[in-house]
């Protein structure tokens, strides 16, 4: 019988022990995470990089669209004193006082379509608002101003719109019978008349893009009970409104499937069908922290809106960087279930072949969000795990001679694949899923490896 050298022993024993084999299965577990992380870094890109040509195209077409008003807007002049003792002087100042409508109804149609940028969507839509609104008397008293201060003849209606880009046709405002000519917003910021300075609506942001109309007034009186506007409004993705009415309803509805209902109020009631929305806002002057009148210092309204989102069922991007995150335990398992067959049937896998196919379980994942960006996120993945199933079975027949270990180490593979998909979809049940499922899969780990010898005794 041959002696084996203190060195042959060696090299035998790195070759049998178990203990080895699972520190170089770990070692090169831990190595695949780093094309695992770049292939994150992959698909956290081309998801930036659908979000530019979003803005991109909005940029061309039009923003998102904000709608607010319309709101009575009327100077008064008050006197400042500027300076001290000899160099004090005393200044006229032109301020302007903010009266919200007493009700304000808002009807409106959407009409969404898809325009394309290689391969990806963006989101547009015009869209007809019918806006009709009432006023109440202006309380100038309780406001501190006094009436002989009052700018009547300077009176304006005034109706915010966030990207003046997206209208359409010129809008119409009527009052009464009467149609009242509008212009783009202006008198923004500081401005100089007759030796006052007029600071105009410098903080009201809300408003510092719109529309305006004069109205001919001369006193209370004159103060229009109802008007009414008409806008043709294109916009990107978002259409929201700003409840500014002490009683506000909104009626929108569209030619849209995938409707998100954003905003801090949802609808109070909606319909929703596979090629159209329907949706109906009602808010009260108690549901918003605002008031009614004001003289003119900032308001910030714009968090309290009603909004719609144009939803595009793109989601393949969150799903693959969900997905990507489980590429850790996919291999983990494949590696376990070669193990177990390596073990239990005394075949010899070399490091290089577990290298191979942990290299086909990492591509996956590029086909993955390849694929998806052209046929969707569902049957990418079926496309992209019936590639890589059938390519490492293949590949496994070089060392799995046994047709029962192959068809079953493809079946693992197949059912680990289904496993992860189905806690992909089910978002609101996923860590319950999880959870379950790694629990039987340890379960049926310890069962199928209670008769192994892992010390080689017989």
């Amino acid at each position: 019988m041959e002696t084996l050298t203190l060195i042959d022993r060696f090299n035998l024993w790195l070759k049998e022990s178990i203990t080895i084999k699972l520190l170089s299965i770990g070692i090169l577990v831990l190595i695949l995470l780093i094309p695992t992380a770049w292939i994150m870094s992959i698909m956290e890109e081309r998801q930036q990089r659908a979000e530019e040509v979003v803005g991109e195209v909005a940029g061309k077409w039009s923003g998102s669209q904000v709608i607010a008003g319309p709101v009575l807007v009327i100077p008064y002049q008050k006197t400042e004193k500027v300076g001290t003792g000899k160099d004090a002087e005393v200044r006229t100042v032109m301020e302007n006082a903010y009266f919200l409508p007493a009700t304000l109804t808002v009807k409106g149609e959407v009409n969404p379509q898809v325009l394309h940028r290689g391969i990806f969507d963006v989101a547009v839509y015009e869209s007809t608002l019918d806006i009709a609104a009432t006023f109440g008397q202006p309380d100038f008293a309780s406001l501190g101003v006094a009436p002989e201060s009052i700018l009547w003849d300077q009176a304006k209606l005034r109706a915010g719109i966030s990207d003046l880009r997206g209208i359409v046709e010129t809008p119409s405002l009527t009052m009464g019978e009467k149609s009242i000519p509008v212009e783009p917003t202006s008198n923004l910021g500081y401005s100089f008349y007759g030796g006052s300075r007029n600071r105009g609506d410098q903080e009201s942001n809300w408003l510092s893009s719109g529309v305006e109309g004069s109205l001919p007034m001369v006193s209370a009186a004159d103060v229009p009970q109802s008007l009414s506007m008409k806008l043709a409004l294109k916009g990107s993705s978002v259409i929201s409104f700003l409840p500014v009415g002490r009683t506000t309803d909104v009626f929108l509805k569209g030619q849209w499937p995938d409707p998100s209902f954003d905003g801090e109020f949802l609808p109070n009631s909606r319909l929703v069908s596979e090629k159209e929305f329907e949706a109906t806002w009602k808010v009260l002057h108690f549901n918003r922290p605002f008031a009614q009148q004001w003289l003119g210092d900032g308001k910030n309204f714009e968090k309290y809106d009603v909004s719609t989102r144009l939803i595009i069922p793109a989601d393949q991007y969150q799903k693959s960087i969900r997905t990507v995150k489980y590429a850790i335990l996919l291999i983990l398992l494949g590696f376990t279930a070669l193990f177990l067959v390596e073990i239990s049937r005394k075949i010899r896998i070399h490091p290089f072949q577990y290298i191979l196919i942990g290299a086909a379980l990492i591509v996956y994942y590029t086909l993955l969000i390849s694929l998806s960006e052209h046929v969707g996120y569902d049957l990418a993945y079926v496309m992209a795990t019936a590639a890589t199933v059938t390519l490492v079975t293949l590949y496994a027949r070089s060392f799995l001679n046994d047709g029962k270990m192959l068809a079953l180490f493809s079946g693992l593979l197949i059912f680990f694949y289904l496993f992860i998909f189905v806690i992909i979809q089910a978002q609101d049940y996923s860590l319950l899923l999880g959870s379950t499922g790694l629990f039987l899969v340890i379960a049926a780990i310890m069962y199928f490896s209670r008769s192994i010898s892992w010390y080689g005794e017989k």
